[in-house]
């Protein structure tokens, strides 16, 4: 595939935005502002055609003799190899799923042939609930002890002073996201694998969130399992899980008894998403368009860099923006705390679907509205009584004069609803 080479300073918004069918306008059609990338983003045209592709050319099964059963065995090495640049991971450490959650439970109820109860699962309160109950489920399934890493009410960050108490030799599974799927906080989870390795604990990384908006090491990283699903980074439905081969190979799986026994295969059970798998090859293929380098890895981590400044200098905008207003509560860590650019706040006595409904109403903006699955946090906080938070979050197409449409659409509406 011959890919587009760019320099920092020759990223163009308007070229990468071409890549995004969802968002060409129309004669008969008002084009949507999509904020809501933090719950998916739209789909990039070589993920499209990628799917399309292997659809129309002749879809089939594995391990067959015939041209296009050949062709399915190929895009899944493909695929693993895609994934294996993207991540840094060897592409026999993928495996696909329906989702990051099926995943995790898949996974957690193999990891179970490891866990007594004697053993302690550490999950956060900071996580979305797929990356703690599938953990919880497992320790309640073997009457083993749950710990949480709090996280602040101040800082939004976890409360990591404590952590050598509450990660301990009695620890075998450390549950841990990578960064915030409402407050966009970037977790010091280097800090949490170190100290979940001296004492030998499993340690499974929740990157949902991360991927789209930062380079991933998989290999630098030293976790043991990292979830991730294409449909947040421009591709269509499908969880990913790399796990460590070293682990992977000592898994036990439910699996039925004629199916591999060799990794990745044993792990995903029934007939994959062939055509998904093919829309994921070309989201990565759309991320490497964006960058520059000799190899696909080091045009995937130039393009995620090119990705990162323009979300960073858009972020920070809407940042200052919201801390400007009196009304808005921003529930975002300080300064020098790494962060996504995903935003959280509420409205003094304003429901946040109120909100939302009258974005979408006015503006044709997509924003959401909810505790987002990360329901031990939005307890904490107090924030479901007013239907939980309003998230505004970016994605790579999002441009400077959405961002200012935003800001207008707020202060207009909290001139007329909050003001009054």
């Amino acid at each position: 595939m011959n890919l587009k080479k760019q320099s920092m300073s020759q990223f163009s918004i308007q070229q990468l935005r071409a890549a995004f069918p969802a968002l060409r306008e129309t004669d008969n059609k008002k084009p949507y502002i999509f904020f809501d990338g933090p719950g998916g983003t739209q789909m990039a045209q070589q993920a499209i055609d990628g799917m399309i592709g292997y659809i129309t050319d002749g879809m089939a099964n594995l391990h067959g003799a015939f041209p296009t059963s050949v062709k399915t065995d190929a895009l899944l090495l493909d695929g693993r190899a895609a994934v294996a640049d993207l991540l840094n991971c060897l592409p026999e450490e993928v495996a696909f799923g329906q989702n990051m959650t099926s995943l995790a439970f898949s996974i957690a109820r193999s990891l179970g042939q490891f866990i007594t109860g004697a053993d302690e699962v550490v999950v956060t309160e900071l996580d979305h609930r797929a990356n703690v109950d599938p953990w919880v489920t497992l320790a309640n399934d073997k009457d083993a002890g749950v710990k949480f890493i709090k996280v602040s009410p101040e800082t939004y960050t976890l409360e990591l002073d404590k952590l050598e108490e509450i990660i301990t030799e009695n620890t075998r599974l450390v549950a841990v996201g990578m960064s915030s799927n409402v407050t966009g906080t970037v977790t010091d989870i280097t800090r949490i694998i170190a100290r979940a390795k001296e004492v030998n604990a499993i340690v499974v990384i929740d990157a949902v969130h991360a991927v789209p908006h930062l380079t991933m090491d998989f290999k630098k990283l030293g976790c043991d399992v990292l979830l991730c699903s294409a449909y947040k980074f421009f591709g269509p439905h499908i969880g990913i899980a790399a796990i460590a081969a070293s682990l992977f190979e000592k898994l036990p799986v439910y699996k039925l008894k004629p199916a591999p026994q060799e990794i990745p295969d044993k792990l995903e059970t029934g007939t994959q998403n062939h055509e998904a798998i093919a829309g994921l090859i070309g989201a990565i293929a759309f991320i490497e368009s964006q960058g520059e380098g000799t190899t696909r890895r080091e045009r995937i981590v130039s393009g995620m860099q090119h990705i990162e400044e323009h979300e960073l200098q858009l972020g920070e905008r809407i940042e200052s923006f919201l801390r400007s207003i009196p009304e808005v509560n921003l529930y975002r860590a300080p300064a020098g705390t790494p962060k996504t650019p995903t935003f959280a706040f509420t409205l003094n006595q304003v429901n946040a679907r109120e909100v939302t409904s009258w974005f979408a109403e006015r503006y044709n903006m997509c924003i959401a509205d909810g505790h987002f699955y990360a329901s031990t946090m939005a307890d904490k906080l107090g924030v479901n009584p007013m239907g939980g938070w309003i998230r505004i979050g970016l994605a790579p197409y999002n441009t400077k004069e959405e961002v200012e449409l935003f800001e207008q659409g707020l202060q207009e509406f909290i001139s007329e609803r909050v003001r009054k």
